[in-house]
């Protein structure tokens, strides 16, 4: 049986024409992150049983699982635009025989994951993330201290000189620095920034057309470089107008180790209600003092460069994003995109730049606090 497992939605279609086919193989879902063109720098397959990849800028890979048969293991594949400098192949340890590097069309690279024989890997759990602009992972599922020795090439911790992607949406023009921030220890904390909605899913529409996709995505990618500049690593659920479903927000934040996760949202009421204003910042009870804490620091900063936006409170809820992520998790609304005060300020290139360090030093803050 043949599957093609949608993308974001997890809903799976069958062909019944298909049954009979001797070899099964799966498109492997991708996380919504955005769609560039570029080729593979660098990639590592780790013994917890990870593979991590490093693209150029603008890439989007394309994933691939196919079941073993007879004597011949399951395979994993991973296609990116570009051809290589050259073919190879490497081999492997424990369950991943060998891992080649190819194109054979002049156009694509191909990195091919070979496991032996009798491996085990579930399709259903092979996710292929982006973490960030040009990082990605997939879990394999089972294979922890299985695959031997680390195996891989190139740097993955390499910075990549191209430009920032460009988003259809006024951003400031002040230099962004982190200067003033609150200071925690470089390379210790990773954090995961889940700007709300996205692609067909705008979210709220206020007063003037404002969208809240779009406030979201320009505050989230500032936010991203201020922490990043404070020694944070950050990972982003999307970075450009793309539709991510809810889960798999929650799958890549779960399967990361993040210390934290904040979801930025704006609100909305209605266009006859100019009147309702105000910050608010949820968290889910049952995650404890820590998701409290990390509420409240949040609220306090966004409210410090807010005068008079009323303050809404730090408020539990059971929203899907913070009652299904294991580390401590926020939800904040900036403001309301329908009040008279709040969409005047966030349809500001220059508050927005002011809100992503409002949020960057209360996600700091909580760090601190941690420790």
């Amino acid at each position: 049986m043949r599957y093609f497992l949608m993308r974001g939605s997890g809903r799976v279609k069958s062909k019944p024409a298909l049954w009979a086919a001797a070899l099964t193989t799966f498109a492997v879902v991708l996380a919504d992150l955005p769609a560039w063109a570029s080729s593979l720098a660098a990639w590592r397959v780790t013994r917890a049983g990870q593979l991590e990849l490093r693209t150029a800028l603008d890439v989007r890979p394309q994933a691939f699982f196919e079941a073993g048969t007879g004597l011949r293991g399951p395979r994993v594949w991973v296609d990116l635009p570009g051809a290589p400098s050259r073919s190879r192949t490497l081999r492997g340890g424990g369950a991943l025989r060998e891992v080649r590097i190819g194109g054979s069309d002049g156009l694509t690279t191909r990195l091919v994951l070979e496991f032996a024989p009798g491996t085990q890997l579930e399709p259903a759990g092979l996710r292929l993330v982006g973490t960030a602009r040009d990082r990605w992972r997939m879990e394999l599922p089972g294979l922890a201290n299985q695959t031997g020795p680390a195996l891989g090439e190139g740097d993955l911790d390499a910075v990549s000189s191209a430009p920032l992607a460009q988003i259809p949406f006024p951003t400031s023009g002040t230099p962004l620095s982190a200067d003033g921030l609150p200071v925690v220890p470089r390379g210790r904390f990773k954090v995961v920034i889940d700007p709300g909605h996205g692609g067909p899913d705008p979210g709220a529409v206020g007063i003037g057309g404002l969208r809240e996709t779009d406030v979201v995505l320009d505050i989230c990618l500032q936010m991203a470089r201020l922490l990043q500049a404070r020694g944070v690593q950050v990972l982003m659920t999307r970075t450009s107008e793309v539709d991510v479903d809810l889960p798999p927000r929650v799958s890549l934040a779960n399967s990361s180790g993040a210390d934290l996760f904040v979801s930025v949202h704006a609100n909305a009421l209605s266009m006859a209600r100019p009147d309702v204003n105000g910050i608010e910042t949820f968290y889910f009870e049952g995650a404890g003092a820590s998701a409290r804490r990390l509420a409240a620091a949040l609220q306090q900063q966004m409210l410090a460069i807010s005068p008079g936006s009323p303050d809404r409170g730090v408020r539990t809820g059971r929203f899907f994003v913070i009652r299904r992520t294991v580390m401590p998790s926020a939800l904040v609304e900036m403001g309301f995109l329908t009040g008279a005060i709040d969409s005047r300020r966030l349809a500001d290139a220059s508050f927005r730049r002011r809100m992503a360090l409002a949020l960057s030093a209360g996600v700091l803050n909580a760090l601190r606090e941690s420790q």
